[in-house]
Protein backbone atom coordinates (compact mmCIF):
# COMPACT_ATOMS: atom_id res chain seq x y z
CA UNK A 1 0.00 0.00 0.00
CA UNK A 2 1.35 3.39 -0.99
CA UNK A 3 0.48 6.65 0.71
CA UNK A 4 2.19 10.04 1.00
CA UNK A 5 4.73 8.82 -1.58
CA UNK A 6 5.89 5.92 0.63
CA UNK A 7 5.37 2.17 0.57
CA UNK A 8 3.61 1.84 3.93
CA UNK A 9 3.97 -1.95 3.99
CA UNK A 10 7.76 -1.66 3.76
CA UNK A 11 7.82 0.88 6.58
CA UNK A 12 5.65 -1.37 8.76
CA UNK A 13 7.88 -4.39 8.12
CA UNK A 14 11.00 -2.36 8.86
CA UNK A 15 9.43 -1.02 12.05
CA UNK A 16 8.44 -4.48 13.26
CA UNK A 17 11.85 -6.01 12.53
CA UNK A 18 13.70 -3.15 14.21
CA UNK A 19 11.55 -3.55 17.33
CA UNK A 20 11.00 -7.30 17.67
CA UNK A 21 14.48 -8.64 16.83
CA UNK A 22 16.21 -6.54 19.54
CA UNK A 23 13.62 -7.65 22.12
CA UNK A 24 14.32 -11.30 21.35
CA UNK A 25 18.10 -10.81 21.29
CA UNK A 26 17.99 -8.68 24.43
CA UNK A 27 16.00 -11.37 26.25
CA UNK A 28 18.57 -14.00 25.28
CA UNK A 29 21.37 -11.81 26.67
CA UNK A 30 19.42 -10.78 29.79
CA UNK A 31 18.53 -14.34 30.80
CA UNK A 32 22.04 -15.43 31.90
CA UNK A 33 22.78 -11.99 33.37
CA UNK A 34 19.52 -11.98 35.32
CA UNK A 35 20.14 -15.54 36.49
CA UNK A 36 23.58 -14.49 37.71
CA UNK A 37 22.06 -11.51 39.54
CA UNK A 38 19.52 -13.88 41.10
CA UNK A 39 22.20 -16.31 42.25
CA UNK A 40 24.82 -13.82 43.47
CA UNK A 41 24.21 -10.80 45.70
CA UNK A 42 27.52 -9.33 44.55
CA UNK A 43 26.60 -9.67 40.88
CA UNK A 44 23.20 -8.16 41.59
CA UNK A 45 24.75 -5.09 43.21
CA UNK A 46 26.71 -4.49 40.00
CA UNK A 47 24.44 -5.70 37.20
CA UNK A 48 21.13 -4.16 38.23
CA UNK A 49 22.42 -0.59 38.76
CA UNK A 50 24.61 -0.87 35.65
CA UNK A 51 21.70 -1.99 33.49
CA UNK A 52 19.60 0.84 34.88
CA UNK A 53 22.35 3.32 34.04
CA UNK A 54 22.51 2.02 30.45
CA UNK A 55 18.84 2.86 29.96
CA UNK A 56 19.51 6.50 30.84
CA UNK A 57 21.85 6.97 27.85
CA UNK A 58 19.96 8.95 25.14
CA UNK A 59 18.93 6.70 22.26
CA UNK A 60 19.98 9.15 19.54
CA UNK A 61 23.44 9.44 21.08
CA UNK A 62 23.83 5.64 21.01
CA UNK A 63 22.60 5.38 17.43
CA UNK A 64 25.19 7.94 16.34
CA UNK A 65 28.01 6.55 18.51
CA UNK A 66 27.69 2.90 17.45
CA UNK A 67 28.93 3.53 13.86
CA UNK A 68 31.99 5.27 15.33
CA UNK A 69 32.62 2.30 17.63
CA UNK A 70 31.85 -0.56 15.21
CA UNK A 71 32.51 1.05 11.85
CA UNK A 72 29.00 0.34 10.56
CA UNK A 73 27.49 2.72 7.96
CA UNK A 74 25.70 5.65 9.58
CA UNK A 75 22.45 4.64 7.82
CA UNK A 76 22.67 0.96 8.78
CA UNK A 77 19.61 -0.45 10.61
CA UNK A 78 22.15 -2.38 12.73
CA UNK A 79 22.81 0.82 14.68
CA UNK A 80 19.16 1.10 15.72
CA UNK A 81 18.88 -2.64 16.34
CA UNK A 82 21.94 -2.72 18.58
CA UNK A 83 20.75 0.36 20.48
CA UNK A 84 17.38 -1.24 21.17
CA UNK A 85 19.04 -4.52 22.14
CA UNK A 86 21.09 -2.63 24.74
CA UNK A 87 17.94 -0.99 26.09
CA UNK A 88 16.13 -4.33 26.21
CA UNK A 89 18.98 -5.89 28.18
CA UNK A 90 18.94 -2.87 30.49
CA UNK A 91 15.23 -3.37 31.18
CA UNK A 92 15.22 -7.16 31.43
CA UNK A 93 18.19 -7.93 33.68
CA UNK A 94 16.21 -6.75 36.70
CA UNK A 95 13.03 -8.40 35.37
CA UNK A 96 14.73 -11.78 34.96
CA UNK A 97 16.27 -11.59 38.43
CA UNK A 98 12.94 -10.65 40.00
CA UNK A 99 11.08 -13.32 38.03
CA UNK A 100 13.46 -15.98 39.34
CA UNK A 101 13.23 -14.49 42.85
CA UNK A 102 9.46 -14.99 42.67
CA UNK A 103 9.84 -18.79 42.36
CA UNK A 104 9.20 -20.19 45.88
CA UNK A 105 12.28 -21.49 47.68
CA UNK A 106 10.37 -24.63 48.61
CA UNK A 107 10.02 -25.48 44.91
CA UNK A 108 13.72 -25.02 44.12
CA UNK A 109 14.72 -26.89 47.28
CA UNK A 110 12.47 -29.82 46.39
CA UNK A 111 13.76 -29.89 42.80
CA UNK A 112 17.37 -29.87 44.02
CA UNK A 113 16.58 -32.66 46.45
CA UNK A 114 15.29 -34.93 43.68
CA UNK A 115 18.45 -34.41 41.63
CA UNK A 116 18.05 -31.31 39.47
CA UNK A 117 21.39 -29.74 38.57
CA UNK A 118 21.68 -25.94 38.10
CA UNK A 119 20.95 -25.97 34.35
CA UNK A 120 18.07 -28.39 34.70
CA UNK A 121 16.73 -26.44 37.66
CA UNK A 122 16.79 -23.21 35.66
CA UNK A 123 15.22 -24.47 32.43
CA UNK A 124 13.04 -27.20 33.85
CA UNK A 125 11.69 -25.55 36.99
CA UNK A 126 12.54 -21.89 37.59
CA UNK A 127 12.02 -20.34 34.15
CA UNK A 128 8.67 -22.07 33.51
CA UNK A 129 7.38 -20.84 36.88
CA UNK A 130 8.87 -17.37 36.28
CA UNK A 131 7.09 -16.90 32.94
CA UNK A 132 4.23 -14.66 34.22
CA UNK A 133 6.60 -12.18 35.88
CA UNK A 134 9.08 -12.36 33.01
CA UNK A 135 6.32 -11.76 30.47
CA UNK A 136 5.47 -8.48 32.18
CA UNK A 137 9.06 -7.32 31.75
CA UNK A 138 9.16 -8.38 28.10
CA UNK A 139 5.94 -6.47 27.43
CA UNK A 140 7.47 -3.28 28.85
CA UNK A 141 10.62 -3.79 26.77
CA UNK A 142 8.52 -4.40 23.65
CA UNK A 143 6.46 -1.23 24.04
CA UNK A 144 9.66 0.73 24.68
CA UNK A 145 11.28 -0.73 21.55
CA UNK A 146 8.32 0.09 19.29
CA UNK A 147 8.46 3.66 20.58
CA UNK A 148 12.21 4.12 20.27
CA UNK A 149 12.39 2.72 16.72
CA UNK A 150 10.98 6.02 15.54
CA UNK A 151 14.10 7.85 16.78
CA UNK A 152 16.10 6.12 14.05
CA UNK A 153 14.16 8.13 11.46
CA UNK A 154 16.04 11.21 12.65
CA UNK A 155 19.23 9.77 11.13
CA UNK A 156 17.53 8.32 8.06
CA UNK A 157 16.65 4.74 9.17
CA UNK A 158 13.27 3.91 7.54
CA UNK A 159 10.34 3.03 9.80
CA UNK A 160 6.95 4.50 10.60
CA UNK A 161 8.97 7.22 12.29
CA UNK A 162 9.87 8.39 8.77
CA UNK A 163 6.27 9.50 8.31
CA UNK A 164 6.55 11.55 11.50
CA UNK A 165 9.83 13.30 10.70
CA UNK A 166 9.00 13.94 7.05
CA UNK A 167 5.44 14.91 7.95
CA UNK A 168 6.72 17.50 10.41
CA UNK A 169 9.12 18.82 7.78
CA UNK A 170 6.31 19.17 5.25
CA UNK A 171 3.74 20.38 7.80
CA UNK A 172 1.60 17.41 6.72
CA UNK A 173 -0.56 16.51 9.71
CA UNK A 174 -2.11 13.42 8.13
CA UNK A 175 1.33 11.91 7.49
CA UNK A 176 2.44 12.57 11.06
CA UNK A 177 -0.79 11.12 12.44
CA UNK A 178 -0.41 7.99 10.31
CA UNK A 179 3.08 7.39 11.66
CA UNK A 180 1.98 7.92 15.26
CA UNK A 181 -1.17 5.80 15.03
CA UNK A 182 0.65 3.04 13.17
CA UNK A 183 3.41 2.90 15.78
CA UNK A 184 0.90 2.79 18.63
CA UNK A 185 -1.18 0.06 16.97
CA UNK A 186 1.90 -2.09 16.38
CA UNK A 187 2.97 -1.65 19.99
CA UNK A 188 -0.49 -2.70 21.21
CA UNK A 189 -0.57 -5.66 18.80
CA UNK A 190 2.76 -7.07 19.90
CA UNK A 191 1.97 -6.38 23.54
CA UNK A 192 -1.10 -8.60 23.10
CA UNK A 193 1.00 -11.24 21.33
CA UNK A 194 3.59 -11.32 24.16
CA UNK A 195 0.76 -11.59 26.69
CA UNK A 196 -0.84 -14.46 24.76
CA UNK A 197 2.53 -16.22 24.49
CA UNK A 198 3.11 -15.85 28.22
CA UNK A 199 -0.30 -17.31 28.98
CA UNK A 200 0.30 -20.18 26.58
CA UNK A 201 3.62 -21.00 28.26
CA UNK A 202 2.09 -20.84 31.76
CA UNK A 203 -1.36 -22.47 31.57
CA UNK A 204 -1.31 -23.04 35.34
CA UNK A 205 -1.40 -19.27 35.91
CA UNK A 206 -4.68 -19.06 33.92
CA UNK A 207 -6.12 -21.95 35.89
CA UNK A 208 -5.13 -20.30 39.16
CA UNK A 209 -6.82 -17.08 38.06
CA UNK A 210 -9.91 -18.94 36.95
CA UNK A 211 -9.41 -17.99 33.28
Amino acid sequence: MRAFGYDIDDLVIAHVLLAVVPVVLGLLVALPLGWWAHRSAGARRVLVPLSGALYTVPSLALIVFIPVLLGTPILSPVNVGLTLTIYTVALLVRSVAEALDAVPDTVTTAATAVGYRPAGLLFGVQLPLAVPVLTAGVRVASVSAFSLVTVGALVGIPSLGTLMTDGFGQDYTAMVATGIIGSVLLAFLFDALWLALGRTLSPWSRAGAGV
